[in-house]
């Protein structure tokens, strides 16, 4: 029975997790789920998960969360960031889901990695902000690392066993691999004329074709800012060189990624576009349990299509790739900007295209600091906010 902390609860990928577990009750047990301040989302999942621990990051969502909780439920309310941090290092706990977006998850995904957990990876900003530091503690302790997200399961599946088991130190020509190719939709304006693009509204980029997703995410997606962070992660989980990663479309998501060997062979892994597959993968490596998702049927998929990636449609993804050639600090300070760029599209205080421009503006400023604890780390982040918000007060 693996005792699982779901960081992100109420998110799509924690509501998901919680799914498999409850089809596999024989396996896993919720034992904690975390989240910032949905209360009655966390209330519901309480109900229906019954975990030993409810945590809530905002301290007056944790006191109203318990007025309302039944005291039958036998559920422990706690908040704090301390608290937050030893619990997912607390020995009971076996696997910690880190679905938590953006900067935010970084320190408790750190933290369960630090404690040598099994961490499910979902929050692909902590390998982004962090990737040689995070991959360290992870070799040092012994934290097994399985990613989540859709694209780099689907590598980590089409991969030979000796890189599954070396995450972050394999090597990829050593084992006959050429080449990463990352799959991606090319979100909702993939078609779209692009002198229309400053038009764009929050819920038009939020509308995504095939994924159910978060707003941040799904902005990310329209951007495609998102598959340059998966770019940045697949560096440091495949331990990669910038020649052996490639960006392709392919409108469908059908096919979630896939690896080219030396000898002329492309394996893909392909399925629908539900998480739970990837999540109950991750859970249950190296077996395989039921998630739920409906197999593929081929006669009714249709035709799969694929394209080179266009940087003037999709700047950020273009950003992305530059600051993951430049290094730690400029990927770290892009992660930051986009993430008050996005925030600000979201509140229609800034265009859609503006994104682009506050990202840009504040990777023209990197110098290469010394990053050589998660403490430098937080600080870079918080100072790339402030030159953010900089950014964005020249166009508002």
């Amino acid at each position: 029975m693996q005792k699982i902390v779901v960081l992100g609860a109420t998110g799509s990928i924690g509501t998901n997790t919680l799914d498999v577990i409850a089809r596999n009750p024989d396996l896993y047990q919720a034992y904690a789920l975390v989240a910032h301040q949905n209360v009655d989302k966390m209330l519901e999942l309480c109900l229906q998960h019954r975990p030993g621990i409810a945590h809530m990051v905002n301290p007056e969502a944790a006191s109203l969360l318990q007025q309302r909780l039944p005291n039958e439920l036998n559920v422990e309310v706690t908040t704090g960031a301390d608290v937050l941090l030893e619990l997912v290092k607390h020995d009971s706990v076996d696997t910690v889901m880190a679905a938590i977006v953006g900067a935010a998850g970084l320190l408790p995904t750190f933290e369960a990695v630090k404690a040598g957990k099994r961490v499910l990876l979902a929050n692909k900003e902590a390998l982004v902000m962090s990737g040689r530091l995070f991959i360290e503690a992870a070799r040092e302790t012994g934290a097994k690392i399985l990613p989540v997200d859709s694209e780099h399961n689907a590598i980590f599946q089409c991969m030979p066993e000796r890189i599954q088991t070396h995450i972050g130190h394999c090597d990829l020509a050593a084992e006959g691999i050429s080449h990463i190719l990352l799959t991606g939709s090319g979100g909702p304006f993939l078609s779209r004329e692009i002198n229309s693009f400053d038009a764009i509204t929050p819920e038009q980029a939020c509308n995504h074709p095939n994924w159910s997703m978060g707003r941040k995410i799904s902005v990310d997606s329209a951007t495609m800012m998102n598959k340059g962070l998966e770019y940045i992660e697949a560096k440091w989980l495949f331990n990669a060189r910038n020649e052996q990663l490639k960006v392709v479309i392919h409108p469908q998501s059908v096919i979630h990624s896939m690896v080219q060997y030396r000898d002329g062979s492309v394996i893909a892994q392909m399925g629908k576009p539900d998480m739970r597959t990837p999540i109950a993968h991750c859970m249950s490596y190296p077996q395989r349990i039921s998630s739920g998702v409906e197999p593929l049927d081929f006669f009714k998929v249709g035709q799969l299509s694929f394209c080179e990636p266009d940087f003037e449609r999709y700047p950020c993804l273009g950003l992305a790739i530059e600051a993951c050639h430049q290094g730690q600090e400029a990927s770290t300070i892009l992660n930051a900007a986009n993430e008050v760029a996005v925030e600000a599209f979201l509140n229609s205080r800034i265009k859609f295209t503006d994104i682009a421009r506050v990202n840009q503006g504040c990777l023209s400023a990197v110098v290469n600091s010394k990053l050589d604890s998660i403490e430098d780390i937080v600080a870079l982040d918080k100072e790339a906010r402030s030159r953010a918000n900089a950014e964005l007060q020249k166009l508002i």
